[in-house]
C-alpha cells in the first residue's frame, strides 16, 4: 500500500476515533453514538427530571443525580435550587452547576410550598468526560455539612425502573435481581421507613446481561455505595444509587465513575409514526419517519393493504426529506391520495407500523365513545360508579364540604387569603356541594375550571355536533351511574347536568364560585384506590371526639375543605361555561338551564371591570350573545374592537362565533384582517415541526395543549374557512393518535388505536392500569431534545388524564374531524 494512502487511512481512522469520543456538543451535553450526558439542563427535580442524567442508545436511564437531604425524597421533599446557570467548561469538558439549599421560591410558598428544614449551605456539582464512555461527578461544598447532617445529606443517581424490572445488578462480591415490587425487611433512617438497601459496595454494575443498558457505578473514595429501592416509601419511587457525604469534607466531598455501556456503531432505529386509528378517505393523511440524525437516506416507503391472504403493495416511494427537528432526522411520506376503505400498514427498511384503518366510518366507532362511555363516568363524584360486575368507585365525598382556613397556603396550588369571602367561617360545613362534578385528574379534588371546561365542551359537541349517544345510566335521585345500561337520555346532556350541578351548587351554598375543593391532608390526597375511602364520608362535628360517631356526624377531621378566591378571570371563563349550558339543557333540564343563565349574568356584572384580560372578556361575551341576543352584551363586544385586534391570537376563535350576528360590517372586517395576520402566524408555527403543529413542552407533555389549540383552530376555521387550514386540527387529532415524535408512538387515547396509553396516570395507576378513554398529556421533552413517553404510571408530565380539556378536547376534535369528512362526501 502507498504511505500516503496509508497516511490518509489513519488519518481518517484518527478523525473517527474522535468523533465517536464523549465530548461535549452544541448543545452543552456530553454525547457520542449511543450515550449523552447532561448535566442540569432540566427543571424539575420533582417528577425525576433534572440533575445528572443518562440517555444510553436512546433511553433515559439515569436521572436526578445531585444532593438530597433524604434517602428516598417524594414529592413534597426538600430540593436545591439552581444558582445561575450551568458553566460550560469547553476547553476542559468540564460542566459545573451551583446548587443551594434552601429554594426559597418552594419554602413554605409557591403551588406545592415544600418544608425545609433550618439548614442553609451551597455547593457544586461537577461533570467532566474521561476517556472512553466514562463521566467523573464531582461534589464541591462550600464547606463542610454541620454534625446533625452528617449521614442524612447524600449524592442520589436515580435508575427507572420500568426497564430494570427482572434485571440483575452487581456490587462488589454480591449481586441480585432488581425486584418488581419493593420487599422489606423495613428498618428506620433518620426517620424515614425503607426497605434495606439492596446492596452496599464500591462499585455498582447495572443490568451486565444486557447491552444497551450496562453502566458501571464507582465511588472512588470516600465511603461506600448503596442501592435502595425508592418505592417503599413512594410509590412513584425509583431505584436510587446513594452516597453520603462524609463529616468534614468539602472539597471532592463526592467523588464517583459513571460509565454507561455503549454498542459501538449504534444508530437510532427509525420509527415509523401514523395515526394508531386512521384516516378518512378524504382526509390528508401523512406517516412521519424519524432516524438518527446521522441517517439522512430515504429509502423506499411501501404502503400495504391488508388482506385475507396477507399484504398487498399499495403505494411504494421514497419520502420526501423534512430535515432536523429536536435530536432526529425526519422524512414524510404523504399517500393522501389512497382511498380505498380497509386496513393498512407502512413499512419502511424492514419494520411495520400498526394496523390502522382508512375509511368513512373510521370515528364512528371506537373512537370519542370511550370517553363519553368510561372515563367520564368514571371520574362522576358524589356517586356510586358500577361496570357490570365491576364497581369503579361507591358513593365519594358525602361529607362535602368544611370551609377551608384562612391565609393557608395548601398543596396544589389552593391559597386562601384573610377572609372566606363568605359567610361562612373557616371549619364551618358548607351544606349543598355533595353534588355533581367530575375528579379533577389523577386525583380527588374538584378545580372550578375543570368543571365549567368540561361543561363547556360537552355543550359545544351538542351544539355544534349534535351530539346524541346513550350507553350509560345516570341517576342523580339515587346517585349512581351504570356503564353500558341506557336510560333513554342523551350521556352529554346528562354530563352537562352533573357538572352544572357541582359549579352552581357551589354558587347556591357560598354566594360566589368556589376555587375548588380537596382533602386537607397530603396522606389523603396521594390516597389510591376508591375514592369513597378518601373520606368516612360523614360530616364533621367539632365536639366529637376522632372515631366517634353520632346523628349521622363524625369526629373525623377528613372532610374536603372548599377554598374561594378573587379571580375575575377565572369568573368570566365560568360566565361563558353557564351560557353555552343554559342554551343546550334548555329542553332537557330548563329549570337548571334557566338558574345556570342567571348565575351567568350575575357573574359578568360582577367580574367584568374587575379585568381587563380581553380574551376571556370576548369569550365571556360571545357565549352571554348566543345564550341571550341582548343588545347590551352586543354594545359592549363592539367597544372592545381596538383591545381585540390586538389580542387576535387570544380571541379569534371565541369571536368568530359572533362575528356575523353582530350588525357591524367595520368590527367584522377589522376583525378578519386581524385574522389573516393571526393565521399567518399559526401557519409558520405549524411548520416547525414535521406534524403540521406546534410542539413546545415546558414540563408536562404536549398533547393536551395541542388539542386545545386544534378545537379552537375548528372555530376559526368554521369562521373564516378562506382563511383558516382546517387540517391543522386534522394533523393536532393526529399528533394525539400516534403521529408524535419519539419511539414510543401509540395514541395519548386510552383504548383508542391499536396501540395506545395502557398505563397512564389516573387514579388506578397503582394497578398499572388505564379508564377507556381517557387522555394523557403524552411525550414530554426532557431538555434539550429528547422527546420522552416513558410506560410508566407514575410520571403525570407525560401520562396523567385530566378534566377541563384533556379527554373532552380531544373527543372534540375526534367530532370535528368526522364532521369534516363527512362535508366532503
Amino acid at each position: 500500500m502507498k504511505p500516503l494512502l496509508v497516511l490518509a487511512l489513519l488519518c481518517f481512522a484518527a478523525g473517527l476515533q474522535a468523533a465517536e469520543s464523549l465530548e461535549l456538543n452544541d448543545k452543552n451535553y456530553f454525547a457520542k453514538p449511543g450515550l449523552n450526558v447532561t448535566v442540569f439542563a432540566d427543571i424539575y427535580p420533582d417528577g425525576h427530571q433534572t440533575g445528572v442524567t443518562v440517555i444510553q442508545h436512546g433511553v433515559r436511564t439515569a436521572a436526578n443525580g445531585d444532593l438530597r437531604l433524604e434517602i428516598s425524597p417524594g414529592q413534597w421533599s426538600p430540593v436545591p435550587a439552581a444558582v445561575g446557570e450551568a458553566h460550560v467548561d469547553v476547553k476542559n469538558q468540564r460542566i459545573s452547576q451551583t446548587l443551594a439549599y434552601p429554594d426559597e421560591s418552594k419554602n413554605r410558598k409557591g403551588f406545592n410550598p415544600i418544608e425545609y428544614p433550618d439548614l442553609t449551605f451551597s455547593y457544586q456539582v461537577h461533570v467532566e468526560a474521561l476517556e472512553g464512555n466514562s463521566v467523573k461527578v464531582s461534589v464541591d461544598l462550600k464547606k463542610p455539612l454541620p454534625d446533625e447532617w452528617v449521614g442524612k445529606v447524600g449524592f442520589n443517581l436515580e435508575l427507572f425502573p420500568g426497564e430494570l424490572f427482572g434485571k440483575s445488578y452487581l456490587m462488589d462480591e454480591s449481586s441480585g435481581i432488581f425486584p418488581t415490587q419493593p420487599n422489606g425487611p423495613l428498618l428506620e433512617q433518620h426517620g424515614e421507613w425503607l426497605a434495606e438497601p439492596l446492596a452496599q459496595g464500591q462499585k455498582l454494575v447495572v443490568a451486565p446481561e444486557s447491552d444497551k443498558q450496562r453502566m458501571v457505578i464507582e465511588r472512588v473514595k470516600g465511603g461506600q455505595l448503596q442501592l435502595w429501592d425508592g418505592r417503599t416509601n413512594h410509590n412513584n419511587g425509583w431505584y436510587i444509587v446513594r452516597a453520603e457525604v462524609p463529616a468534614g469534607a468539602s472539597k471532592n466531598a463526592i467523588e464517583w465513575v459513571i460509565t454507561p455501556h455503549v454498542i459501538d456503531g449504534w444508530r437510532y432505529q427509525p420509527v415509523i409514526q401514523v395515526s394508531q386509528l386512521g384516516y378518512g378517505v378524504s382526509q390528508s393523511k401523512m406517516a412521519v419517519i424519524e432516524q438518527d440524525s446521522r441517517d439522512t437516506k430515504a429509502d423506499s416507503v411501501t404502503l400495504l393493504k391488508l388482506g385475507e391472504t396477507g399484504a398487498v403493495t399499495v403505494k411504494s416511494a421514497k419520502p420526501e426529506p423534512w430535515g432536523a427537528f429536536l435530536r432526529y432526522h425526519y422524512l414524510r411520506f404523504d399517500f393522501s391520495d389512497v382511498t380505498e376503505p380497509g386496513m393498512y400498514q407502512i413499512a419502511y427498511r424492514g419494520l411495520k407500523s400498526q394496523p390502522f384503518k382508512i375509511g368513512k366510518d373510521v370515528y364512528s366507532r371506537h373512537a370519542w365513545q370511550p370517553t363519553l362511555e368510561y372515563y367520564l363516568p368514571v371520574q362522576m363524584c358524589h356517586m356510586r360508579v358500577n361496570e357490570k360486575y365491576r364497581v369503579w368507585h361507591d358513593k365519594c365525598h358525602h361529607d362535602d364540604a368544611l370551609m377551608a382556613p384562612v391565609n393557608y397556603n395548601h398543596i396544589d396550588g389552593y391559597i386562601s387569603g384573610p377572609s372566606t369571602l363568605t359567610d361562612y367561617e373557616p371549619g364551618q360545613p358548607v351544606a349543598g356541594l355533595n353534588k355533581g362534578g367530575w375528579h379533577d385528574a389523577g386525583d380527588y379534588d374538584l378545580r372550578v375550571e375543570s368543571q365549567i371546561g368540561t361543561t363547556w365542551l360537552l355543550a359545544m359537541m351538542v351544539e355544534e355536533f349534535g351530539l346524541d349517544y346513550d350507553a350509560t345510566l345516570i341517576d342523580q335521585q339515587k346517585q349512581l351511574v351504570e356503564i353500558h345500561q341506557a336510560d333513554g337520555k342523551n350521556d352529554a346532556l346528562q354530563q352537562i347536568e352533573h357538572g352544572l350541578l357541582t359549579v352552581l351548587g357551589g354558587y347556591r351554598a357560598l354566594g360566589r364560585l368556589y376555587r375548588g375543593i380537596i382533602v386537607p391532608t397530603v396522606r389523603q390526597y396521594v390516597m389510591l384506590g376508591d375514592a369513597s375511602a378518601q373520606t368516612d364520608n360523614l360530616v364533621y362535628h367539632p365536639s366529637l371526639e376522632p372515631g366517634e360517631v353520632k346523628d349521622g356526624r363524625s369526629g373525623n377531621f377528613d372532610d374536603r375543605w372548599v377554598f374561594t378566591e378573587e379571580n375575575p378571570e377565572r369568573e368570566l371563563d365560568v360566565v361563558a361555561g353557564l351560557a353555552a349550558a343554559s342554551r343546550v339543557m334548555r329542553d332537557y333540564n330548563p329549570a337548571l338551564a334557566e338558574e345556570a343563565l342567571a348565575a351567568a349574568e350575575a357573574l359578568f356584572a360582577r367580574a367584568f371591570e374587575q379585568t381587563d384580560k380581553t380574551g376571556v372578556k370576548a369569550f365571556a361575551l360571545a357565549e352571554l350573545i348566543l345564550a341571550t341576543g341582548k343588545a347590551d352584551y352586543v354594545d359592549r363586544l363592539l367597544a372592545m374592537q381596538a383591545a381585540i385586534v390586538a389580542d387576535i391570537d387570544n380571541t379569534a376563535w371565541a369571536i368568530g362565533r359572533v362575528v356575523n350576528k353582530l350588525g357591524n360590517d367595520d368590527f367584522a372586517k377589522a376583525v378578519k384582517a386581524a385574522v389573516v395576520e393571526q393565521q399567518q402566524r399559526v401557519q409558520e408555527q405549524a411548520r416547525e415541526t414535521p406534524y403540521g403543529v406546534p410542539y413546545r413542552p415546558h414540563i408536562w407533555g404536549a398533547g393536551w395543549g395541542i388539542q386545545e389549540f386544534g378545537v379552537k383552530q375548528y372555530f376559526v376555521h368554521k369562521a373564516w374557512p378562506e382563511i383558516a387550514d382546517s387540517d391543522i386540527y386534522v394533523n393536532a387529532l393526529n399528533f394525539v393518535l400516534g403521529v408524535h415524535p419519539g419511539s414510543n408512538t401509540e395514541s395519548f387515547a386510552s383504548g383508542v388505536g391499536s396501540d395506545s396509553a395502557l398505563v397512564a396516570y389516573g387514579v388506578n395507576r397503582a394497578d398499572w392500569s388505564y379508564i377507556p378513554g381517557g387522555v394523557i398529556s403524552g411525550t414530554a421533552l426532557i431538555r434539550p431534545d429528547l422527546p420522552e413517553l416513558k410506560e410508566w404510571p407514575f410520571f403525570w408530565q407525560q401520562t396523567e388524564y385530566v378534566m377541563g380539556g384533556g379527554a373532552t378536547n380531544y373527543m372534540f376534535l375526534v367530532l370535528a374531524v368526522e364532521a369534516l369528512e363527512t362535508a366532503r362526501e
